[in-house]
């Protein structure tokens, strides 16, 4: 605790006058028994503010979430200061929403948990003094997340999953594979050498200049990927898949933006257009890259799947396979990974969309 007051006591003034009016808005019921656990959640690891109120059954009391996406847009990707202020400016808005739905006061809370690491310092910073300071007044256990493990762990609230079971988290800001040996208890097989596969696709989308295009104006970078590719034939360009022949389960998805980079670069000589206008065959360049991309991701996803199998790290009988961040939510790529799952004999299960990007309820849960 030290050490997390430490981390967020830049913060700490502004917040504790906001904690105040905060914790005055509500009544409050002290001694009221319930029959379950009840925790606050709170998510602040990079650019939508969130809040959820969750029990120890999965029953999902109350939520709210303020999502930054449209202001990052304008500014063709997220800079830090900005998304901190947006998070001081609705932190407080969310987490009263939040419990008001719940019907929950904050003294009738049995802990708080917040999200600690991994994500955007300045505005883990934000939700991380607003709860040290809820706690502080509230005298509540402060329970620390692991972002990670909280994707992770999201699909035993929708399905009845039994440890170990295979978990894969791709989003804009992560990739890993890992067996999922209990609450706590994880074994990394492979990760991101470089940048992440949403980053990757975001910066493609940028360089693409897709939010000139009048049908992807208001979408993020790697959904305006996804439908672009509809529209597109990924045959037009043969792209190879980073790390064909290294023997593990590491990802890479630089050296794959720097092909596509190339590419754009050479279609505009080509078409004769500058940088920033739209060519004619990005449809084409998206649905390249999405295959390649999809690819890449299930063929060493199906490396660790046999690799768990041999080891018996998974059930041989009943594995599963969770995916699960923004990136997983790419209905190309999660049918590529159901070719994966279908010839090795495993179970491929997802958290619904709203769920596997990021949220207060998976912090509560």
């Amino acid at each position: 605790m030290l050490i997390l007051n430490k981390v967020a006591g830049i913060f700490f003034k502004s917040s504790k006058r906001k904690v105040d009016g905060f914790l005055r808005s509500f009544n409050f019921h002290p001694g009221t028994p319930f029959l379950h656990k009840i925790v606050l959640g709170i998510e602040t690891s990079c650019d939508d503010t969130a809040a959820a109120v969750v029990d120890d059954t999965g029953n999902v009391l109350g939520e709210a979430i303020h999502s930054q996406t449209e202001v990052h847009l304008k500014t063709g990707g997220i800079i830090p200061p900005v998304a901190q202020q947006l998070h001081k400016e609705n932190i407080q808005r969310i987490v009263q929403e939040a419990l008001y739905t719940s019907g929950i006061s904050p003294s009738e809370l049995s802990a708080i948990a917040t999200t600690i690491k991994p994500g955007l310092a300045l505005s883990l910073g934000v939700g991380l003094s607003f709860s040290l300071q809820l706690v502080d007044q509230l005298k509540k256990p402060f329970i620390p997340i692991h972002h990670m493990e909280a994707h992770a762990l999201t699909i035993r609230l929708t399905n009845k999953v039994e440890f170990p079971f295979l978990v894969l988290l791709v989003s804009g800001g992560h990739c890993l594979l890992a067996v999922v040996r209990g609450v706590s208890d994880f074994l990394l097989l492979g990760k991101s050498l470089d940048i992440a596969p949403g980053d990757m696709l975001d910066k493609v989308a940028r360089r693409l200049s897709l939010i000139k295009h009048p049908e992807c104006s208001t979408m993020s970078g790697g959904k305006a990927i996804e439908y672009l590719a509809k529209q597109g034939n990924r045959f037009h360009f043969d792209i190879n898949p980073p790390m064909q022949h290294a023997k593990n389960c590491n990802f890479s998805f630089s050296g794959l933006q720097h092909v596509v980079d190339k590419i754009i670069m050479q279609k505009e000589k080509e078409e004769g257009i500058e940088k920033g206008q739209i060519l004619s065959s990005a449809a084409d360049i998206a649905a390249a890259v999405q295959h390649t991309t999809a690819c890449h991701i299930a063929k060493r996803t199906h490396r660790a799947i046999l690799f768990c199998k041999q080891r018996g790290l998974l059930s041989q009988s009943n594995a599963v396979l969770v995916v699960s961040g923004g990136v997983a939510s790419n209905l190309y790529i999660r049918r590529a990974l159901e070719i994966v799952t279908n010839a090795t004999q495993c179970t491929l299960l997802c958290p619904p969309p709203r769920l596997c990007t990021d949220n207060g309820i998976m912090i509560a849960w």
